[in-house]
């Protein structure tokens, strides 16, 4: 495995070091595949991961977000409704627990999450604040007067 320096970007640079971070995880971790999910772009700013979670209830199930990060944690529960302690001569339905970690970017929220016949569907959506937004910016003539400086209310 080759291992990368991006401290040569950084002298330039002011607040990326986030992004080295995402690099290295990248690079140095092995991503489970259980449970399968996809990562759908709805529109601009909507998104959507949809997760394969069968066995699971929604009260198996915890979804939070904390910072930049979405956790989906899956308790598994052995206590089924076929009868706790039976003899499987095949179990083809993982019913482990597990834990999803996905990075956000900024001003992404969960705008909604359900669960209907297995499967985990959390909507997603950046929504940035109105102070955050580009603004255009008049430019005066040179012989006219300054125009006053418009305040917002909050």
């Amino acid at each position: 495995m080759r291992n990368y320096d991006l401290s040569p970007l950084f002298r330039s640079t002011v607040g990326f070091d986030r992004i080295n971070r995402l690099i290295d995880t990248a690079f140095n971790t092995e991503v489970p595949s259980y449970p399968p999910y996809n990562i759908e772009k709805l529109g601009d700013d909507d998104y959507r991961v949809t997760m394969a979670v069968a066995g699971f209830g929604a009260d198996d199930l915890e979804i939070t977000q904390k910072d930049n990060a979405l956790f989906i944690k899956g308790n598994a529960n052995d206590n089924d409704a076929n009868g706790a302690g039976a003899k499987y001569l095949h179990r083809g339905i993982a019913a482990r627990a597990f834990e999803r970690r996905f990075a956000l970017a900024e001003h992404v929220d969960v705008a909604d999450a359900s669960l209907e016949n297995g499967i985990l569907v959390v909507d997603l959506r950046r929504e940035v604040p109105e102070a955050l937004k580009p603004r255009k910016i008049a430019i005066a003539n040179a012989g006219a007067a300054p125009k006053p400086i418009e305040q917002k209310a909050a």
